[in-house]
């Protein structure tokens, strides 16, 4: 049975964000979505700068279409991450993801968490205090990274686009999840599109943050890391029969 805890720190491990080139950048919300089909050589007419006038611009199409096929074209991931939540605390640990539906963000000690999605359900698992809760994949706003394949555009709203030499930012807005819809701020390197951070603020206002280290796109994980125990019932303990 699949748990409906809308604890907000459950939600917001969920949407665990890879912070590094943008940091201190807020989101900042609009009510319209992003006009990605908007002229780029309007963006061009804004430049004061000789110098940058002449640098090729890319457009909020051409930025959202970059995001989709690193998306859809790492179909493995391992990294190191460093977690800060919504609280301000700091953990670490190791992610690993094989899509479509497969991921286990494995933290380190003294914290004893994992969050683990076999391909049908994500589980949190504390094993401090013995407990596991279950959730469906497609109500977590980690779906975009999981999904067999994705395109920003349509399966999500795309609210802002910010483009400049140190990152590429694409804000979307996913309404599907439980608890209410998360904002999410993706953040690529301009230079290779590869991803470089999220950054979550579910619909209570707790943010997330999470910074990737050592990507490894090459390397298949274990299939045994992505492994929920069916015997442990929601809330900790054996199932019963």
């Amino acid at each position: 049975m699949i748990a409906r805890n809308r604890s907000p720190i459950a939600i917001a491990l969920f949407g665990a964000a890879l912070l590094s080139l943008a940091g201190e950048r807020s989101l900042r919300a609009q009510d319209a979505p992003v006009d990605l089909h908007a002229d780029a050589a309007k963006r061009a007419k804004t430049a004061k700068d000789p110098k940058d006038a002449q640098k090729p611009s890319m457009s909020a199409a051409e930025a959202v279409a970059k995001a989709n096929d690193y998306f859809n074209e790492a179909r493995v991931m391992s990294a190191d991450f460093v977690q800060i939540g919504p609280d301000g605390s700091r953990s670490e640990g190791q992610l690993y993801v094989a899509r479509p539906g497969k991921m286990l963000f494995k933290f380190s000690p003294p914290a004893k968490l994992e969050i683990v999605a076999d391909g049908r359900s994500v589980a949190v698992r504390d094993q401090k205090l013995g407990t596991q809760d279950l959730y469906f994949i497609g109500q977590t706003p980690l779906k975009f990274l999981l999904a067999d394949n994705i395109d920003l555009a349509k399966d999500t709203k795309v609210k802002r686009v910010d483009i400049d030499e140190n990152a590429v930012v694409i804000e979307i807005e996913d309404k599907a999840t439980f608890g209410g819809a998360a904002e999410i701020a993706l953040v690529f390197d301009p230079e290779t599109f590869a991803l470089k951070q999220w950054t979550v603020i579910d619909a209570q206002g707790f943010q997330t943050v999470v910074s990737l280290f050592n990507i490894d796109l090459v390397t298949k994980p274990d299939p045994a890391l992505f492994h929920i125990d069916d015997s442990v019932a929601p809330g900790g303990g054996p199932r019963k029969h």
